[in-house]
C-alpha cells in the first residue's frame, strides 16, 4: 500500500481548529478546492464537488470528537487509487498551538506507481493544510 502524510502547526487552540474542520461535511468551509459538500446517509456519506467540477464521494469510517479525529474512505473519485483510507487529526501542542495531521493509505490502480499516488496525495494534504492555516491569520 502507498501512503502519504502532511502535518502543520497552527497558532490557535486545537479546539478552535477542530470547530472548523471537525464536521465531516465542513470541507467547503476551509478547503478552497471544494465548492460544495452534500451529506447523505445521516451524515456518514459526503458528495463533494470540486471547483473544477470533479466529484468525490467519501464515507465516514470513524469519528472521535474527544480525540479530535476522523477517518474516511473514498467511494468514488477521479483519483487513480482504490482502498483509500485517510485520517484528519487535530492535536493540542500547547494551549495556543494546534498540530493538524492529514494522512492516508491507498492502493494505486493498475499502471500507476506507488510513488505517483504518494506524490499526488502529499500535495493534496500539504496544500489543504496550508489552506486551513490561512483561516487563522497570525
Amino acid at each position: 500500500m502507498a501512503k502519504a502524510s502532511s502535518a502543520i502547526e497552527i497558532p490557535v487552540s486545537a479546539e478552535q481548529v477542530w470547530q472548523l474542520v471537525g464536521g465531516f461535511n465542513s470541507l467547503p468551509d476551509w478547503l478552497p478546492l471544494i465548492a460544495k459538500s452534500e451529506p447523505s446517509e445521516g451524515g456518514r456519506l459526503r458528495h463533494l464537488q470540486a471547483v473544477d467540477g470533479g466529484v468525490v464521494v467519501e464515507r465516514l469510517q470513524a469519528f472521535d470528537e474527544a480525540a479530535r479525529t476522523y477517518s474516511y474512505s473514498i467511494s468514488e473519485s477521479p483519483f487513480p487509487v482504490g482502498e483509500y483510507l485517510a485520517t484528519l487529526r487535530v492535536e493540542a501542542l500547547t494551549d495556543s498551538t494546534a498540530k493538524v495531521t492529514w494522512s492516508g493509505v491507498f492502493t494505486p490502480v493498475a499502471g500507476v506507481t506507488d510513488a505517483a499516488v504518494e506524490e499526488l496525495f502529499s500535495g493534496v494534504y500539504s496544500g489543504g493544510l496550508e489552506a486551513l492555516r490561512a483561516n487563522f491569520p497570525a
